[in-house]
């Protein structure tokens, strides 16, 4: 009766396998697609500035842009039926 959990581990132990195949390659998809998602690694060490819209200009934009309402606007209107 004494010997008897120690024989228990050891058949539980026997049923158990390693995974050395497995093990090694863990977290490689994830590695991989971390790896695919970014384009240009040394885009931090870029000290060139982004050509293209001044500051004033952008602002000036979107300005006009929230001013006008965002997008188009329907032309009719659905609570109406399309009458104005």
């Amino acid at each position: 009766m004494r010997y008897v959990p120690i024989l228990l581990a050891g058949a539980l132990s026997a049923c158990t396998s390693t995974t050395p195949h497995w093990d090694s390659r863990f977290g490689l998809a994830t590695r991989m697609a971390l790896m695919q998602q970014v384009i240009d690694p040394a885009a931090a060490r870029n000290t060139d500035p982004v050509t293209g819209m001044d500051g004033r200009s952008a602002r000036a934009a979107y300005e006009h842009y929230q001013k006008s309402g965002g997008e188009s606007q329907p032309t009719q209107s659905l609570a109406t039926g399309g009458l104005k």
